[in-house]
Parts: C-alpha cells; structure tokens; sequence
C-alpha cells in the first residue's frame, strides 16, 4: 500500500477549494483615522491670534516714541564708534577715548543752545517791534514791483494785507498764541528726548563691543566669525556714513554762515544752524534748508532774499556733483541710484528718521550680499 501517494491525492482537492474560497472573498480594507474639523478651536485660536495681534500693535505704537529715541541713540553712537576707535589706535584706553568724544559732544549740544536761543529771542522780538517797517520796505522794493507787474496787479500787497487783517483779529490772535504754547511744549520736549538720546548714546557707545559679542551668541559657532567680521564691517559702514554727513553738514553751515554775513541776512548764525541741520537730511535736506533761508532773508530786503536764493542754487550744484562725491564715496559704497530710491523709501515710510537711516541700510544689504548670499552660491 502506497498511503503517502493518497494523502497526496487527497490534498488535491481541498487545496483547490481554498484557493477558489480566497479569490471570491472580499480584500481587507485598511481603517483610515477620522478627522473631524472643529470650527469652535479655530475660530477661537484664529481669534486669539488677531487680538495677540491687535495688542502688539498697540504696544508698539505706545512705544514709538521710545524706539525712536533707542533707534537714534545706536545711530549715533555707530556714528562716534570710529572716532572712539581712532584715539584707542593712538594709545588711549577706550574709556578715555569715550569720554572725550562724549565731552565734545555735550559741549557742541550746550554751545548751540546758549548760542541759538538768545538770538531766536531777539530776532523775534525785532521782528515784531519792527513789522511796520518790513512791510513798508517789502511793499517799495524793486522786487515787489517787478513782481506786480508780470502778474498785472498788486498780488503781493494783497498778501500782505491779508496777512495783517488776519493777524488783527482777536480770535487768530487766541489761536495763534495757543499754537505758540504748543510749539514751545514741542521744544522742551524736543530738549528732553535730547537728553534721553544723549544718556542712551553714552551706554550704547560704552557697551558696543559686548553688545556684538552678545548678538554673537545667537548664531552658530562654526559661523560666529564670519558673523562678527561682517557685523564689524556693518556697522563700520553706518559709522562713515554719519561722519560723512555730518562733515556735509558742517560745511554747509560754515559757508552759508559766511556768505549770509556778508549779504546781511538776519541771524546768519541762526540761517547756519537750520542749514546745518538740514543738510543732514539726504536729498532734499539741503533744499530745504536754502527755501527756508531764502523766504526768512526777506525780513531784510527782497534783494538779500534773491542774492540768498541764487547762492544755494549755485552751492547745491556744487554740493552734488564736487562735495559729496568726494565724501560719501569714501563713506559708503553704494551706487547713486540706490542712493535715491532708499532716500525717497525711507523718507515714505519712516520720515526723517526714515530717510537719515535709509542709505546705511542700503550700504548693509549690499555688505551682506557681497560677504553673505553671493559666495554660498558661487560655492555651489
């Protein structure tokens, strides 16, 4: 008997019914986890998250002011930064060398406003006890007439009237002498953010060189000199550039302070300041300053007016195309295109402040750029 071969027989047919019974059954489905939307957590995470928001903003906005004074204080004090260095190249320890630059600093700031006051006083007062006669000699110039006669009638002495009809009523008067409060409540506040932006400046031009190594902390080590090279390079970049506008500035002043003497403008020391103060300004700074020089030149004549207006015409071109080149370019690499769109760009968004920090910022980007993004890409 061969009973191997029937249990091989035998196993025939069962293995053929379970091969048929697996085909006609139905395959395993594989059970997905559900997910269910809930419109209530996101909804409320959603509203969290705008109110978070809101409050920031608002935060923000309550500290403007006190950004502002932060923001200008680190400008600053990049700006002294080079010259702090420069004395310690020369031997002096770094809290000597901060010492000195922050004592010439404090007496220039305190030398301006004992000069500045007492002569925005007595111009004031003089131009008040002698209206009667500015605009008697106005009314009888030369310029006036010429003036009237290309519009073909008495326009200005209309102006004038209307300027004096308005200040003979009572109530502009009230106006007027409450916008006059306000104004001075803008200068002594104007004087404390001096202040506060002076003490800012001494800490933060004290405090520099941790305040990059403590930045430093932030990024990785293996990339940490690099970092520390690029900041050095950054931040030497803005401190030329404030020297460099500065130095416009003051050269600025020196001359109008000059040539405004000689013409006799009224208070040329006063005329220099606003000049030198405006030219810190890039691009229209120094337009500016030359309008309102121009149109305060005319408590003396209209004459010293025009000869006012077409010496800054003539200094603007200067300045343009000679002075600024000479400076800025050993200040800043940044080419003269850039120049203008960060100008008007920081003028857009942050005013003043906006347009003053916009070409140091500009200068960075390129910095990084050219030490940063494009060597990791030729590398590849």
């Amino acid at each position: 008997m061969r009973i191997p071969s029937k249990s091989r027989s035998a196993s025939g047919p069962a293995k053929a019914e379970a091969t048929v019974r697996d085909a006609t059954s139905k395959p395993d489905v594989v059970e997905l986890p559900s997910f269910r939307v809930n419109a209530f957590r996101i909804g409320f995470t959603a509203t969290l998250g705008v109110l978070v928001a809101l409050a920031l903003g608002g935060i923000v906005g309550q500290l403007s002011t006190v950004i502002l004074y932060v923001a200008l204080a680190l400008f600053l004090a990049l700006g002294l930064d080079p010259v702090v260095s420069w004395m310690q190249r020369r031997g002096l320890p770094r809290w000597a060398a901060i010492l000195i630059v922050f004592a010439v600093v404090i007496g220039l700031f305190v030398g301006l406003i004992a000069t500045i006051v007492p002569i925005v006083i007595t111009e004031s007062t003089r131009i008040v006890n002698d209206w009667d006669r500015i605009v008697v000699a106005v009314r009888e110039s030369q310029l006036v007439s010429w003036i009237n006669g290309l519009t073909g009638g008495d326009s200005i002495d209309q102006a004038i009237q209307a300027i004096g009809d308005w200040l003979s009523d009572p109530a502009h008067i009230g106006s007027l002498g409450g916008g006059l409060l306000a104004v001075g409540a803008g200068i002594a506040g104007g004087f404390t953010g001096a202040t506060i932006v002076l003490i800012l400046t001494l800490y933060f031009l004290a405090s520099l060189r941790s305040m990059k190594r403590a930045s430093a902390r932030f990024v990785p080590a293996s990339s940490r000199r690099g970092y520390l090279d690029v900041a050095g390079d950054i931040t030497g970049a803005v401190g030329r550039y404030v020297i460099g506008q500065v130095t416009l500035g003051a050269v600025n002043g020196v001359l109008s302070l000059i040539y405004l003497t000689i013409i006799g403008a009224p208070a040329p020391i006063l005329l220099a300041f606003v000049a030198f103060l405006c030219s810190l300004v890039p691009l229209i700074g120094t337009l500016t300053g030359a309008v309102i020089i121009s149109l305060v030149s005319f408590a003396a004549s209209p004459v010293t007016a025009l000869a006012a207006a077409i010496y800054y015409l003539v200094y603007m071109q200067v300045e343009a195309y000679v002075i600024s080149p000479r400076i800025m370019n050993k200040a800043v690499a940044v080419p003269g295109a850039l120049v203008v769109i960060a100008a008007v760009a920081g003028g857009t968004l942050g005013g003043v402040l906006g347009a003053l920090v916009a070409i140091p910022v500009a200068a960075s980007i390129i910095i990084i750029l050219e030490k940063v993004v494009f060597p990791r890409q030729d590398a590849r």
